[in-house]
């Protein structure tokens, strides 16, 4: 066998999100170093002034700084460990436990807060705002910053290999028609050049999300940041102008409900790729109606599941008493589904189905 043919059928999984990764990882370094300084001024002028609202916003900067550096490192280390053979699937799975692990940090943050405003509320304490909101403005201009650093991160990332490993190369040397009595296995990893029907076909396969709930984790940090900041000076000008201070620890209450709910829905879609949940039921009945119309095909097994983000793996298992090759029920799954790392199994049954 010749090298040159040999190489197009091994797959680098997580080939598709390095670049991409490092880009991410340094403009997550550059939130990380903003969102300190102004951790440090808002917890230093919060505890001074007496401003609650302030002095969250400041312990909220002070767990974002640890949950977005958390994030950077989740980068830096999918990347050291990409090509190790122990992570036989690549290192998507990172991103999705450190979004997890900041989901839990901003819910517990959000109720801490809570606590602090309903102690305030009990227990009021003067306030002052001339010199609280200023900071309080410059806080929110940081994280305004900060979120357009992550927000564009997320919005042009090299993620040029979402869609597959592009070593669609099979050049059709499964032995599908040798009959070996009970059953005969086929895998072929996107390799082929078989004819299929599916080729003929105009349409583009539908791709897998590229959601990175590391990054995305790292976002909502920021815009928790940015509505406690906003939150704050609403309040502070609220006390300062109209001396309404009980808003001051009302808007503490509002702003953690309203990050709890975003944590909430983090954690549930980072849960769902570290559980291994199929992304989409719509695409896992798509393969399993398009190759059951081949023939006599019946799929007797299927698993549908994301490596990371933008990636997906999928393996099937066929029986059927006329089989093609892989390659062919690679190409009609391919047709609509976009996947990543494909197996597909044939097995020769000597009866048809009825």
């Amino acid at each position: 066998m010749h090298d040159a043919h040999i190489h197009r059928y091994f797959e680098e999984h997580g080939a598709g999100h390095r670049d991409a990764a490092a880009t991410r990882e340094k403009r997550t370094w550059a939130v990380v170093a903003l969102t300190a300084v102004m951790m440090v001024a808002e917890l230093a002028v919060g505890t001074w002034s007496g401003s609650l609202a302030l002095f969250a916003d400041g312990v909220h900067m002070a767990t974002h700084v640890g949950a977005i550096g958390l994030t950077a490192i989740a980068y830096r280390l999918a990347r050291h460990w990409s090509k190790h053979e122990a992570f036989t699937f690549g290192t998507g799975k990172v991103y999705s436990l450190s979004g997890y692990t900041s989901a839990l940090a901003l819910a517990l943050a959000a109720l801490w807060m809570c606590g602090e405003a309903i102690m305030r509320l009990l227990s009021p304490s003067p306030i002052h705002f001339e010199e609280a909101l200023p900071v309080a403005v410059i806080g929110l201009v940081v994280n305004l910053a900060s979120a357009k650093l992550l927000h564009f991160t997320e919005g042009h990332g090299h993620d040029h290999h979402g869609h597959g490993h592009g070593h669609d190369h099979a050049h059709g040397h499964g032995h599908d028609d040798h009959e070996h009595g009970h059953a005969h296995h086929e895998h072929e990893h996107e390799h082929a050049h078989t004819k299929s029907p599916a080729q003929g076909q105009t349409h583009e396969p539908r791709h897998a999300h590229k959601h990175d709930p590391n990054l995305r984790a790292a976002y909502l940090h920021v815009l928790a940041d940015a509505l406690t900041s906003v939150l704050a000076i609403v309040a502070i000008f609220a006390g300062r102008y109209f001396g309404i201070t009980v808003l001051d620890p009302l808007m503490g209450i509002v702003g953690a409900a309203i990050i709890l709910h975003w944590s909430w829905g983090l954690c549930q879609s980072a849960a769902r790729q570290l559980l291994d949940v199929a992304p989409s039921v719509a695409d896992t009945r798509t393969i399993r109606e398009d190759l059951e119309a081949i023939d006599d095909v019946r799929v007797a097994d299927l698993h549908l599941w994301e490596l990371g983000p933008g990636e997906r793996g999928c393996i099937v298992k066929i029986v059927t008493a006329s089989p093609r090759s892989a390659a062919y029920y690679r190409d009609v799954i391919k047709a609509k589904v976009a996947i990543s790392h494909l197996t597909v199994e044939v097995h020769h049954c000597e009866e048809e189905h009825p």
